[in-house]
């Protein structure tokens, strides 16, 4: 019997509302939206990149790779800068959100795995934190502007520690996290760190229908709908999928 079998939290799977091209190349590890334009981040070593996308089309409309040693991690932009994390490199790089200018590379305490940000209006709440992060364990980084750790919070499914929790994106209150390896998506909550949601993906791509060389699920991103003139919503997809799905909850 898996962890999932006797979860005390709400079941959702989800259905597709529309499906776009996306880059079949692309290792994706963050993916996020800021100001209604789509920001992703790739990695593998030599490899690695920061894009701006357009979404509907998949079309990378802009693109700056990392350096050749490091492996990009997930991302997020909070008060005008872009800030990058690095898997197993002790580095984070901040860029600028328009042009993708390097502008600063950062000292980071632990492995990076994913990063979204807090609103600016539920910050005070978590005492001047900005930026939520991950490191594949069950924990969960509260972090200032300078990427110091505030505060943490053991993420648990039905009392029990939920480790590799990977991408993260922050969504009506609540943090979405991908569980690595699996098509699965918890929906913390982010005082207490207990799991209110599970979300399971699996009908997105059908095992039966994978190739070898696409990955695993990983890619979350919110839209508000006033971006998109009411169309907006959650969007997801996977390292080297060739397509990105916006998605509704559906309630088991």
């Amino acid at each position: 019997m898996t962890v999932w079998a006797q979860a005390k939290v709400t079941d959702y799977t989800v259905r597709v509302l529309q499906k776009y091209p996306h880059d079949s190349k692309a290792y994706t590890q963050g993916l996020f939206f800021h100001n209604g334009t789509m920001y992703e981040t790739t990695g593998l070593k030599g490899q690695s990149s920061v894009r701006i996308v357009d979404y509907k089309t998949g079309k990378v409309t802009k693109k700056v790779a990392m350096p050749s040693y490091c492996f990009g991690e997930g991302s997020c932009i909070v008060d005008g800068t872009m800030t990058v994390l690095t898997w197993q490199n002790s580095i984070a790089f901040e860029y600028d959100p328009v042009s993708l200018d390097c502008k600063k590379k950062m000292a980071y305490p632990r492995e990076g795995w994913g990063l979204t940000a807090i609103p600016e209006s539920q910050r005070p709440k978590y005492s001047g934190a900005v930026m939520v992060a991950s490191d594949g364990s069950s924990r969960l980084y509260f972090l200032n502007g300078n990427l110091k750790t505030l505060k943490t919070v053991n993420v648990t499914f039905n009392g029990r520690n939920l480790a590799l929790l990977n991408e993260l994106e922050w969504i009506d209150g609540k943090i979405w996290a991908n569980v690595y390896t699996s098509d699965i998506i918890v929906i913390i909550n982010p005082s207490t760190g207990v799991v209110e949601g599970k979300i399971d993906c699996s009908g997105l791509i059908p095992a039966k229908n994978r190739t070898a060389s696409m990955d695993v699920l990983n890619g979350i991103a919110f839209l508000p709908s006033s971006s998109q003139g009411g169309r907006g919503g959650i969007f997801l997809t996977g390292k080297k999928w060739p397509w990105l799905f916006r998605v509704e909850l559906v309630k088991r």
